[in-house]
């Protein structure tokens, strides 16, 4: 496949160009890129070394999805964090190119881990005398493997797209990443179809998804009016967490991938919320509301202390 673009590097007018923001920009972006990294390794260490956990295929995907969000972090905020330090932001185009695929891969991946989540909760919550059963390591594995494969085809798609635009003369992306509608605005031809088609690959599965999720969880929830309130309490702790992950990830993505693009700064707001503030914000949210996963965390920081005391 020959690749029609001529332009080699792109700049990135970021999200100010103002020193002074950016020197503040700087600071906020790596403390909270430090929190994410070091949140969702803890989530990860945590089940990992909890027994009682790593037994469960509710933990093993939460293992897969801090992951996930630790990696999809990565993708853009380092490069966003060393770019607050140079007046002058520029990007290679296969630089770009790995920022999109990187992107489109993680997200893929987790759009369908999260789906996965979703049904381990149902039938959590619907069949508990029968979960580990239904829930078993052979389906939980092909999952993942689904997972995988669907985000590396939803990423080969957006490259596969990518490759067909015409670049041959602005290169100044108004933006802090890389991304195919981003690229879209700078083609030297009519791009109104393939945006169509971008419409229909990202923003209509993320409602589709997104949808079937709420429709759902709306079912189960709705369902449970009849029973005891010991039993309602479960069922919300089992799926709030659930929830409130779901719709943080899902919301930013309709709006960026589900309308036509913009230059305004809220998209670059919501590109941030979407590539950094949610893979922060998960792990808070699945160890604040989950009492195994407090204790499991009380018990893995004694057993380093006491290991570190014994050296």
């Amino acid at each position: 496949m020959q690749n029609q673009s001529i332009v080699t590097k792109f700049v990135l007018l970021g999200l100010s160009q103002n020193p002074s923001v950016q020197k503040i920009v700087f600071v906020v972006f790596l403390l909270v890129y430090i929190a994410t990294i070091g949140g969702n390794m803890l989530i990860m260490v945590t089940i990992v070394y909890s027994p009682a956990l790593l037994v469960s295929p509710m933990y093993y995907f939460l293992v897969f999805l801090s992951s996930l969000d630790g990696c999809f972090s990565s993708v853009v905020t380092p490069k966003t964090i060393a770019d607050t330090l140079h007046e002058r932001k520029t990007i290679s185009y296969e630089g770009c190119l790995m920022q999109v695929f990187g992107e489109h891969f993680l997200a893929g991946a987790e759009v369908i881990v999260l789906t996965a989540m979703a049904y381990d909760h149902y039938v959590a919550i619907w069949k508990p005398l029968h979960y580990l059963s239904i829930m078993n390591w052979w389906l939980c594995g092909i999952l993942v493997d689904v997972a995988l494969a669907g985000g590396f085809l939803h990423s080969m798609i957006q490259i596969f797209f990518t490759f067909h635009l015409l670049l041959c003369g602005p290169n100044i992306i108004d933006h802090i990443m890389c991304d195919l509608y981003l690229l879209l605005k700078l083609a030297c031809a009519d791009m109104h179809i393939l945006h169509l088609l971008v419409v229909a690959n990202s923003g209509s599965f993320c409602i589709l998804i997104f949808s079937m999720l709420l429709v759902s969880y709306g079912v189960i929830l709705f369902s449970l009016r009849k029973h005891s309130s010991g039993a309602q309490r479960k069922a919300l702790s089992t799926c709030g967490s659930h929830i409130v992950v779901v719709v943080l990830f899902f919301v930013p993505c309709i709006f960026m991938y589900a309308r036509p693009p913009s230059a305004y700064f809220f998209d670059k707001v919501v590109a941030i919320f979407c590539t950094m503030l949610t893979p922060f914000l998960n792990p808070m949210i699945y160890t604040f509301r989950n009492k195994n996963m407090k204790n499991a965390m009380r018990k893995v920081w004694k057993r380093f202390v006491v290991v570190s005391d014994a050296k």
